[in-house]
């Protein structure tokens, strides 16, 4: 990989403290309020990538709170909650890396989606997948993986895209989440909040009392429809990261990440016309915080591709 080429392809840094205090009514106020900045934009950065991402951080920060804001909100003389539809799972996959100066505000759009969860009907599923072609220019990121660098090209092909870059956004495996653009990126979850899904569980999680380090659970997944067969994947996270940047890009700052992935693994085969399921025991790292790990059991179609199903629970309740 040409790791100038990821860095040339990656947006100009943001300046996140700018904006991110912003509290709008809806997306009108947006609009109101980038119309009346872009001409300040141009004038500063003629032809500059900075004035895209000047904007690109505007709608990033407020994305998931209009999102909530406009989010229809619960009646208490509505039907009892059993009556209620289970929500649709969409699961969002950010590849990210502490080395990268764009990379902090993407990093809280993704937790104020996971935290907020604004799209009404949906469980935003998200998942934190740190590269690794960042590590070499200035700071290691302590999450990073060749294996999640691997994920993020395998999907160059799968979707067309010219070349690795972060932040980036994925969902349900078969978009690219364009958070500039508050319109296409509610949209994109909205339409994989109705695309039908296959039925995970996540059931049974315990921890061995002799041995703590050992995690077992039960994943379950009911019959593929689908006319190929797909891959069950079980993503070990933690809730919640901080990290202390000494160097490179986003040295001295403070940073704070949620549902950073530190084992993605593949479990199995979901065959077509058949169900799944499978007991699976995962090796933690000694004194984990066992209050701090979450699970995501997820079905896709191979390449990678479709999302066809996902699951979502914390290793203690």
């Amino acid at each position: 990989m040409d790791e100038q080429a990821v860095r040339d392809a990656s947006p100009t840094p943001l300046n996140n403290a700018e904006v991110q205090d912003y509290a709008l009514p809806g997306r009108a106020a947006i609009a109101a309020f980038a119309d009346a900045n872009r001409a300040k934009l141009h004038a500063m950065f003629p032809r500059s990538p900075a004035r895209f991402s000047l904007l690109a951080l505007l709608f990033a920060t407020l994305l998931a709170s209009v999102l909530h804001s406009q989010a229809p909100k619960p009646d208490s003389k509505s039907a009892a909650p059993d009556s209620q539809p289970a929500a649709a799972p969409v699961l969002i996959e950010l590849f990210t890396s502490e080395g990268c100066s764009s990379c902090p505000p993407a990093d809280a759009v993704l937790q104020r989606l996971d935290d907020l969860q604004p799209i009404h009907g949906a469980q935003l599923i998200v998942l934190s997948e740190h590269v690794t072609y960042w590590d070499h220019d200035g700071w290691k990121d302590p999450n990073s993986s060749q294996a999640f660098t691997d994920r993020q090209s395998s999907y160059e092909g799968a979707l067309g895209i010219k070349g690795p870059y972060t932040p980036q956004f994925i969902i349900d495996g078969t978009q690219v989440g364009a958070i500039d653009k508050l319109p296409e990126f509610e949209g994109e979850l909205k339409k994989a909040k109705d695309t039908a899904k296959i039925p995970i569980r996540i059931a049974n999680v315990t921890f061995d009392p002799t041995n703590p380090t050992v995690l077992r659970t039960h994943i379950e997944a009911d019959a593929n429809p689908d006319k190929h067969n797909a891959d069950v994947y079980l993503a070990l996270a933690l809730n919640h990261v901080e990290s202390q940047v000494l160097h490179g890009e986003n040295g001295g700052k403070h940073l704070v990440h949620v549902a950073v992935v530190q084992q993605l693994t593949k479990v199995g085969k979901l065959s077509k016309g058949k169900p799944f399921a499978k007991d699976v025991e995962l090796t933690l790292k000694p004194g984990e915080d066992l209050k701090n790990l979450r699970l995501v059991a997820f079905v896709q179609e191979s390449g990678p591709g479709k999302l066809l199903g996902a699951s979502m629970r914390k290793a203690v309740n």
